[in-house]
Protein backbone atom coordinates (compact mmCIF):
# COMPACT_ATOMS: atom_id res chain seq x y z
CA UNK A 1 0.00 0.00 0.00
CA UNK A 2 1.17 3.29 -0.98
CA UNK A 3 1.28 6.27 1.68
CA UNK A 4 -0.15 9.76 -0.64
CA UNK A 5 1.38 13.10 0.97
CA UNK A 6 -0.97 15.86 1.01
CA UNK A 7 -1.45 18.13 -1.83
CA UNK A 8 0.04 21.35 -1.86
CA UNK A 9 -2.17 24.26 -1.32
CA UNK A 10 -3.60 26.23 -4.26
CA UNK A 11 -5.07 29.53 -3.93
CA UNK A 12 -6.55 31.92 -6.29
CA UNK A 13 -6.59 35.87 -6.28
CA UNK A 14 -5.88 39.51 -7.60
CA UNK A 15 -2.37 40.84 -7.51
CA UNK A 16 -1.99 44.33 -5.84
CA UNK A 17 1.75 45.23 -6.15
CA UNK A 18 4.60 44.78 -7.75
CA UNK A 19 6.91 46.96 -6.32
CA UNK A 20 9.19 44.25 -5.42
CA UNK A 21 11.74 41.84 -7.91
CA UNK A 22 10.47 38.64 -8.27
CA UNK A 23 7.89 39.48 -5.86
CA UNK A 24 4.04 40.43 -6.39
CA UNK A 25 1.42 41.05 -3.50
CA UNK A 26 -1.80 39.07 -4.15
CA UNK A 27 -5.15 39.35 -2.34
CA UNK A 28 -7.03 36.67 -1.68
CA UNK A 29 -10.51 36.44 -1.01
CA UNK A 30 -12.99 33.73 0.32
CA UNK A 31 -16.49 33.86 1.66
CA UNK A 32 -17.68 32.14 5.20
CA UNK A 33 -20.83 32.13 6.88
CA UNK A 34 -20.53 33.99 10.21
CA UNK A 35 -20.63 31.19 13.08
CA UNK A 36 -23.59 33.28 15.18
CA UNK A 37 -25.48 34.88 12.30
CA UNK A 38 -24.89 32.84 9.00
CA UNK A 39 -24.32 35.93 7.08
CA UNK A 40 -21.97 35.47 4.39
CA UNK A 41 -19.46 37.62 5.23
CA UNK A 42 -16.08 38.35 3.03
CA UNK A 43 -12.55 37.71 4.40
CA UNK A 44 -9.31 38.56 2.42
CA UNK A 45 -5.71 37.78 3.10
CA UNK A 46 -2.53 39.20 1.39
CA UNK A 47 0.06 36.90 0.59
CA UNK A 48 3.68 37.26 -0.68
CA UNK A 49 4.08 35.41 -3.90
CA UNK A 50 7.40 34.36 -5.97
CA UNK A 51 6.92 35.47 -9.43
CA UNK A 52 9.94 34.44 -11.46
CA UNK A 53 9.54 35.51 -14.39
CA UNK A 54 8.13 39.41 -13.15
CA UNK A 55 5.54 39.17 -15.97
CA UNK A 56 2.58 39.59 -13.79
CA UNK A 57 0.87 42.93 -13.57
CA UNK A 58 -1.52 45.04 -11.31
CA UNK A 59 -4.72 43.58 -11.67
CA UNK A 60 -3.68 40.39 -12.66
CA UNK A 61 -5.66 37.61 -11.91
CA UNK A 62 -3.43 34.98 -10.27
CA UNK A 63 -2.94 31.39 -9.64
CA UNK A 64 -1.31 30.22 -6.39
CA UNK A 65 0.78 27.38 -5.05
CA UNK A 66 2.16 26.54 -1.71
CA UNK A 67 5.59 26.58 -1.49
CA UNK A 68 8.55 26.24 0.51
CA UNK A 69 9.62 29.49 2.75
CA UNK A 70 11.75 31.21 0.52
CA UNK A 71 11.87 34.02 2.71
CA UNK A 72 10.17 35.24 5.69
CA UNK A 73 6.79 36.10 4.45
CA UNK A 74 7.13 34.42 1.35
CA UNK A 75 5.83 30.49 0.63
CA UNK A 76 3.76 30.98 -2.05
CA UNK A 77 4.64 31.12 -5.86
CA UNK A 78 2.79 31.66 -9.41
CA UNK A 79 1.79 29.21 -10.68
CA UNK A 80 -0.37 30.64 -13.83
CA UNK A 81 -1.57 33.68 -14.80
CA UNK A 82 -5.14 33.06 -15.47
CA UNK A 83 -6.39 36.76 -16.54
CA UNK A 84 -5.05 39.95 -17.80
CA UNK A 85 -5.27 43.31 -16.18
CA UNK A 86 -7.64 45.76 -18.61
Amino acid sequence: MKIERGLRKEREGRVVSTRMQKTVRVVVERQVKHPLYGKVVRRSKVLMAHNEQGDCREGDWVRLAENRPLSRRKQWRVVKILGRAQ
